[in-house]
C-alpha cells in the first residue's frame, strides 16, 4: 500500500520546499487538490523540487474545462515531471459547476466525464502517435490539430487518469475506463468493500478488463488527540448533508440521520450538525488512535483494500513530523 501526502492550501512560493520535505519523507505520491488554488500550478513547482515523488490532482474539476486544456495541461506536466504525474478528475456538484465555475452542468455527468476521458486520450495519441484527430460524441466533437498547435511526443506519454466519486456509477465508469479510482473521505470499510469495489469489477468486466488494474486511493479521516474529535465530527456531519453522498449513511442504517443533516445545513445550523454523528458514527468513518499506534490501525482498516492511502491533514512540512514517521513506521512494520 503506497503512502501518500496531500498539499495544504497555501502559496506557490511554499511548494518547493513542500515538495523537497515531502520527497525526503517517503512519501510515494504528493496530491494537490482544488479548493482555494489551481490544481496544477503547484505541482509544476513541486515537479521541479523533487526526482521520485509521484505528482496528481485529487482532483481536478473535470466539467470546469474543456478536453483540450486539460490535455495540455496534463501533457506538459507528464514531460517536465518525467512521467510522474497522475490525473485525478472529479465532477463537483451542480451548485459549483454552474454557481462557482459559470459552466453547464451536463444532462449526464458519468456519460459526459466518459467522453471526456476519452477525449483525452485522443488528443494525446494525435501528439504521440500522429493520429489524426476525429473525436466525435455527444459533447465534444473535436477535430482541429494543425502541427502550429501539437506539442509533439514525449518521453513519457501514457498518463495515468484517477476518477473520484462516491456512488456506484462513477464506480463502474473508472471500471471501464480509469486507471485509478480517489475514494470520498467520507467512507467506510464496509462501504468500499461492499459498494466501491464491486461496482469498479463490474465497470472493468464490462469493458474486458481486470479490475485490478484500477488502483484503489483512500483519504482516511483520523483522530489521533481528543481536541481532534470536534472537527473530524463536523466533517462528517458536513459530508453526509450532502444528498449525494446519503447511500454512505444508508448503508449503515443511518439514513435518517442523513436526512436531518441536510434539512439543518439547508437552514444555515452548522453547528448543531456535529451533534448528530454519534461514537460510532465517528468509529465507522474515522480512525481513532494515538499517533504511535495509527499505522497499524490504518493498515488493519485498509491491507487488501485500498492501494494508496493518504490522510486527512495536509502536509506541512516541520508540523507533526513524527505523525507521519510514526505512520509510514506502522504501515511498514505491520507488513
Amino acid at each position: 500500500m503506497k503512502f501518500d501526502a496531500s498539499l495544504p492550501p497555501t502559496s506557490l512560493r511554499a511548494i518547493p520546499d513542500i515538495a523537497r520535505a515531502a520527497e525526503a519523507m517517503g512519501f510515494d505520491a504528493l496530491w494537490a487538490t482544488e479548493t482555494q488554488h489551481d490544481p496544477f500550478l503547484p505541482l509544476a513547482l513541486a515537479a521541479e523540487h523533487s526526482q521520485r515523488l509521484h505528482l496528481g490532482t485529487a482532483v481536478a474539476i473535470a466539467f470546469a474545462r474543456s478536453p483540450a486544456t486539460l490535455a495540455y495541461t496534463a501533457w506538459d506536466l507528464a514531460d517536465a515531471s518525467g512521467g510522474r504525474f497522475i490525473l485525478g478528475l472529479g465532477t463537483q456538484v451542480r451548485a459549483h459547476i454552474e454557481r462557482r465555475f459559470g459552466m453547464p452542468w451536463p444532462d449526464s455527468p458519468v456519460g459526459k466525464l466518459r467522453e471526456l476521458v476519452a477525449a483525452l486520450r485522443a488528443f494525446w495519441r494525435t501528439w504521440q502517435e500522429g493520429e489524426r484527430l476525429n473525436f466525435r460524441g455527444d459533447y465534444y466533437k473535436l477535430t482541429l490539430m494543425t502541427p502550429f498547435f501539437n506539442p509533439g511526443p514525449i518521453q513519457h506519454p501514457d498518463i495515468p487518469i484517477y476518477l473520484a466519486g462516491v456512488n456506484t456509477g462513477l464506480c463502474r465508469l473508472a471500471g471501464e475506463v480509469a486507471d485509478g479510482f480517489h475514494a470520498h473521505p467520507f467512507h467506510s470499510p464496509e462501504y468500499l468493500r461492499q459498494v466501491v469495489r464491486p461496482a469498479i469489477a463490474e465497470g472493468a468486466a464490462r469493458a474486458g478488463r481486470q479490475s485490478e488494474a484500477v488502483r484503489l486511493s483512500v483519504t482516511a479521516l483520523v483522530v489521533t488527540q481528543p481536541e481532534e474529535t470536534d472537527f473530524v465530527r463536523s466533517q462528517i456531519a458536513f459530508y453526509a448533508s450532502t444528498p449525494s453522498y446519503r447511500p454512505v449513511m444508508a448503508l449503515h442504517g443511518w439514513g435518517e440521520v442523513a436526512d436531518r443533516l441536510k434539512a439543518l445545513s439547508r437552514r444555515g445550523a452548522w453547528g448543531e450538525m456535529a451533534q448528530l454523528i454519534s461514537d460510532e458514527m465517528l468509529e465507522t468513518f474515522a480512525v481513532a488512535a494515538p499517533e504511535a499506534e495509527l499505522g497499524a490501525a490504518l493498515r488493519a482498516r485498509y491491507q487488501g483494500l485500498a492501494d494508496r492511502l493518504a490522510l486527512y491533514i495536509p502536509f506541512h512540512p516541520g508540523s507533526r513530523d513524527d505523525l507521519w514517521r510514526a505512520v509510514k513506521a506502522g504501515l511498514q512494520g505491520a507488513a
